[in-house]
């Protein structure tokens, strides 16, 4: 159902994509496209799209357009924002909606501009960057307009980025182009070393989604996948317990720990007294891997708290800088263009 709002928050994900139209979260879709090879014409995007992935003829491909975080195929990313912001709203072409749409803090001004020129070609009227880390606290209502540091930890599938704000800016920030995908990616890693099989990365993710766990639990669980052996060839069934899998994450996680710590070690102590206060909001897909907080506030030495929105936070601040009342504060923060 088309949305007539002239603004949108845009939150570019490298597995999913969310829009929010005022305070409203009107598309969330899998940053998946289908294409037919030979004809170049896109066959699915999106949900629909993800359940083809490795699972399809030559004559298609699949792709995920966006690797941590930026652009990785431009004409394919075009495609996939202009199919999303015509179902959001519509397909009347007089209709070209003002976007706000988020980048990765530490990207290039190629990789901003990339993005920039994406979402302009795929119909809007007005299109604006902001830095995700900027957007959670915006989407998590911190008090970042005040000269008090707060900070966010964004946990996301292409990207960590951990940023502390004051004044409606970034004053230290750091980031890694490494998230969740690279957590499945352990696991594939540690099954294919330790047992000798190979399993996919779809495989993987249940796995994290069913066993995966930040701190060690006192209750041992377990789950029976099925996997090749990498000699034969031939298929066969693996259990695996909760403490294998983490000691797969184990080194990843110490990962994104030290991205968090770097940003603590460059941030004023003025403004490190005021985030030992009020604590660390960890968001994005991450936030859900049982533990997380627990580990970031052991290894940090400050209390780290995970939000109400975690998965949304972003686009709901991207939304809500286009406001009238925040856009002339945040406007000297945006990324130039």
């Amino acid at each position: 159902m088309a949305v007539f709002s002239r603004d949108l928050g845009v939150d570019l994900g490298t597995v999913c994509t969310r829009i929010v139209a005022g305070d409203k979260l009107v598309l969330e879709e899998p940053t998946v496209v289908a294409i037919a090879v030979y004809e170049q014409k896109i066959v699915s995007v999106g949900a629909e799209a993800q359940t083809m992935l490795g699972k399809v003829p030559e004559s298609i491909e699949v792709a995920r357009p966006m690797v941590n975080g930026v652009i990785a195929d431009y004409e394919i990313t075009e495609k996939f924002l202009e199919y999303i912001i015509r179902k959001v709203s519509g397909s009347n072409r007089f209709f070209r909606p003002k976007v706000m749409i988020t980048v990765p803090y530490g990207v290039t001004s190629v990789e901003s501009r990339a993005v920039h020129e994406a979402i302009l070609q795929a119909g809007t009227r007005d299109a604006y960057l902001i830095q995700q880390p900027l957007a959670a606290a915006l989407g998590m209502d911190l008090p970042i307009g005040t000269p008090s540091g707060n900070m966010v930890l964004s946990l996301g599938a292409g990207t960590v980025q951990a940023a502390v704000l004051a004044m409606y800016g970034i004053v230290a920030a750091d980031s890694q182009r490494a998230g969740g995908m690279q957590l499945d990616e352990a696991i594939v890693s540690y099954v294919r070393k330790k047992f000798g099989l190979i399993i996919g990365t779809a495989t993987a993710e249940k796995v994290k989604l069913e066993l995966g766990t930040a701190v060690r639990q006192e209750e041992e669980r377990s789950i029976e996948i099925q996997a090749q052996d990498q000699v034969s060839g031939l298929p066969r069934s693996l259990n695996l317990t909760n403490d294998d899998v983490m000691e797969a994450l184990t080194d990843t996680l110490k990962s994104f720990v030290e991205t968090a710590r770097k940003v603590l070690e460059k941030t004023p102590p003025e403004l490190v007294s005021d985030i030992i206060d009020r604590g660390v909001a960890i968001c994005g897909g991450g936030a859900y891997l049982p533990g997380i907080d627990r580990l970031m506030t052991r290894e940090l030495g400050v209390p780290a708290y995970l939000v109400d929105n975690p998965t949304t936070c972003i686009a709901e601040g991207a939304a809500l800088a286009l406001d009238a009342n925040i856009f002339p504060k945040i406007q000297r923060n945006l990324p130039p263009i």
